[in-house]
């Protein structure tokens, strides 16, 4: 016989209040980006190619704090997020702990 430890239909009304609860994630910033102006080839190149181009253009970016800062928090590992390739951004991780 298996014991109930909480009252019946606990679990799945704590479930749904969890789910009513979460916010989706504003991506809002990513249509105000030049990279989603140009394309995806300057920002993730093949392995061993330039990211000049893509580092020019994220200079340019408005908005290119917000889009460093979602790849920080996202734990981005591939292309140039917010002016930083992926060594730069995996520097940025250890130096800030």
């Amino acid at each position: 016989m298996i014991q109930r430890f909480s009252p019946t239909g606990t679990i799945l009304r704590m479930h749904i209040e969890t789910i009513a609860t979460i916010t989706p994630p504003d991506f809002a910033w990513q249509q105000e980006a030049l990279c989603a102006q140009t394309g995806a080839d300057f920002f993730f190149p093949e392995p061993g190619s330039s990211v000049r181009e893509a580092k020019r253009i994220c200079g340019m970016c408005p908005i290119r704090s917000a889009c460093l800062e979602y790849a920080l928090d996202n734990d981005e590992r591939f292309g140039v997020w917010g002016g930083l390739s992926e060594k730069e951004r995996l520097a940025l991780r250890r130096t800030s702990r």
